[in-house]
């Protein structure tokens, strides 16, 4: 299977240009799976609710989503991409997988970062694994990555790939995707945008550097600090269903569920 990632700068507010960047980019990959930044099409830096709600779409008969459908059915490629979903009252930080037959299935932000708390509603859709050519492939947005449930549990449902969407400003994220990846051992495509945003006295840095890393640590491809690029290289996702370590370990053989205290209670009772 042929995974990459597009790396840019996303143009805050203006939804038109940013379709065109992708649907630019798009056309110039040769990929089967390829990922998009997190809110691809809006920028990330908003000043209100009623904002973020404007620059927000339908995914079922929104412009992005349509854009991305005509290019996945004339490439048959899969496409992952952040969105901010407009759904009845509610608006999500959300990522599409489209599908080259016009199908499209949702994945909406569970831990939401900083001020996305004031403008989205936590997602509710939770980890699932999506069919891809008889590939698994798991979605995660940004911040999600700081949380290893998140990795852990698209890895246990079965994911060989997970597909990451980002628009990082921590400084570690990529080099903590390796060791998502090794205590998984999945394939993971961060695909970060770059640039600064600045919004009512507010300024973000965002950090690039998007990466594809195997599902034993190694970083397969990884884009500039600074640039727009497209990252595609040739994988066996076979690779991520192996969990043996050696002869007498497995990654999640060995897990030992009775004695760990996942919810943390008593931690937050105190």
């Amino acid at each position: 299977m042929r995974i990459g990632f597009i790396q840019y700068n996303v143009k805050s507010g203006d939804p038109e240009w940013n379709r065109g960047k992708t649907a630019e980019m798009l056309a110039a990959t040769d990929a089967d799976l390829v990922v998009l930044p997190e809110l691809a099409t809006s920028g990330y830096l908003f000043t209100s609710r009623q904002e973020a709600a404007g620059l927000a779409e339908s995914l079922d008969d929104g412009p992005a989503v349509a854009v991305w459908r005509g290019i996945a059915a004339d490439r048959n490629m899969h496409i992952v991409a952040g969105i901010a979903e407009k759904a009845g009252d509610n608006i999500y930080n959300s990522a599409v997988l489209v599908r080259p037959s016009g199908g499209i299935d949702v994945y909406r932000k569970t831990h939401l970062f900083h001020e996305e708390k004031l403008w989205f509603t936590p997602g509710d859709s939770g980890f699932n694994v999506f069919d891809v050519g008889g590939v698994r492939v798991g979605i995660m947005v940004c911040f999600d990555w700081i949380f290893p449930e998140s990795c852990r549990t698209l890895a246990l449902k079965g994911a060989d790939i997970i597909c990451h969407p980002a628009n990082l400003v921590l400084p570690y994220c990529q080099d903590a995707m390796i060791t998502r990846c090794l205590e998984n051992r999945v394939f993971m495509i961060t695909a970060n945008r770059y640039g600064t945003e600045r919004r009512a006295g507010k300024e973000h840095i965002f950090t690039g550097c998007s990466r594809i890393v195997g599902p034993f640590g190694q970083v397969l491809a990884e884009g500039p600090e600074r640039g727009d690029c497209i990252e595609v290289v040739e994988i066996d996702h076979t690779e991520a269903r192996n969990k043996a370590l050696g002869e007498y370990n497995d990654l999640f053989k060995d897990r030992q569920i009775d004695l760990y205290e996942l919810s943390g209670s008593a931690i937050l009772s105190e």
